[in-house]
């Protein structure tokens, strides 16, 4: 055993698995009393009321309690102190492994290698030569694959863009994907053998979607809330300073919905989207703003004063939502539909409001 292990992780470690799933009533609790999280997580950030950051190392104080806690844990920053990578929060972790309905002999293939936990419990669960893994970043695949060694897991892990795939090692049984997404990958649906169970974060939900032909999956969000990394692609800044000088209009939809109730039907809606939000100094919120890539961009002020901007009005969009929502939805009432051509948010009933998914690899 190469990697640090005491008594108190050990102990900690027992009891975080028993807490996670109190009824043992999955074999994935095994694999979260086996694999040393604290191997993947070798140190981790907290930020201080200031907003900087803290790093916490084996052996500061409450390091071994924190990582053995259902606690989502910012592991890489950039140079600007924004979070980049993540190790989850293990409950969320333990609802989409159980949604996976993993069987022996499955094939997985994971989208977001991150720190690397998540395919040591696939590792554990279905063995080393069924699991795949990629991940952008390669500093991040090197770091994963050397915790995955001393760990005594190798999984086949490498560099490349997730979303498409790694058709060498297909096809797969079982699909899962830790980084945000706006919809299920095009090569996800490729490289899935038949009836194959995908897993993934789309918006601020998690889809459990089974591929029923070729190019085909049906499925629905899980009740579980999610906000995970999104894929690392090209954004572009929010308007604000062309927004702040546009007419103001009145809504009667509260600002904070967006963040709130209305946070994951606006997800599907405006995929991709970003939101902020800014508060007084009694630290009290005073508005948001939203904008897309595109350039779009609103700000709702808690007064009601709506600013847009840009090629579509996206508080718009929010209007539209409030009127079919109004209280907040429940995400296992959403279902999709995908076909070769296109992917389809459904909520409630066959002719209830539904929402287009974008296409292809860019998902």
């Amino acid at each position: 055993m190469t990697w640090p292990d005491t008594k108190a992780s050990a102990a900690l470690r027992q009891k975080f698995a028993a807490d996670l799933d109190p009824q043992h009533a999955t074999e994935w609790a095994d694999a979260f009393a086996a694999v040393p999280r604290h191997v993947f997580v070798p140190r981790f950030y907290t930020q201080a009321d200031d907003r900087s950051w803290r790093t916490v190392y084996w052996g500061d104080p409450g390091y071994l309690e924190t990582v053995y806690s259902d606690q989502a844990l910012t592991t890489q920053l950039d140079e600007h102190g924004i979070p980049t990578s993540s190790s989850s929060e293990p409950a969320l972790m333990l609802a989409m492994l159980n949604a996976l309905d993993a069987r022996d002999g499955d094939t997985a293939f994971e989208l977001g290698t991150g720190t690397g936990y998540n395919a040591a419990l696939l590792s554990h669960r279905l063995g080393d030569d069924n699991v795949t893994s990629l991940d952008v970043d390669p500093a991040l695949v090197d770091g994963a694959a050397h915790r995955l060694e001393q760990a005594g897991y190798r999984p086949f892990v490498t560099a490349g863009d997730g979303a498409r795939g790694w058709p060498a090692r297909g096809p797969y049984t079982r699909i899962i994907a830790t980084a945000a997404l706006r919809a299920v990958p095009t090569a996800f649906l490729d490289q899935a053998a038949p009836g194959a169970v995908i897993v993934a974060p789309i918006g601020y939900g998690v889809l459990r979607a089974t591929v029923t032909a070729p190019g085909h999956a049906t499925g629905r969000f899980l009740p579980t809330p999610a906000h995970f990394m999104p894929r690392r692609v090209p954004t572009i800044a929010p308007a604000f300073d062309a927004v702040r000088d546009m007419e103001p209009t009145d809504t009667k939809v509260a600002s904070a919905d967006v963040l709130d109730r209305l946070r994951f039907p606006l997800s599907i809606a405006l995929p991709g989207h970003n939101s902020c939000s800014w508060r007084d100094d009694n630290g009290e919120f005073t508005a948001v703003g939203l904008w897309a890539e595109d350039g779009s961009t609103a700000t709702a002020h808690v007064s009601g004063a709506v600013r847009q901007t840009g090629p579509r009005r996206l508080w718009d969009v929010v209007e539209d939502l409030a009127a079919v929502f109004p209280g907040a939805p429940r995400r296992e009432e959403f279902h999709v539909n995908i076909t070769p051509s296109r992917q389809t948010v459904r909520y409630g009933t066959p002719d209830g409001p539904a929402w287009e998914l974008p296409q292809g690899d860019s998902a």
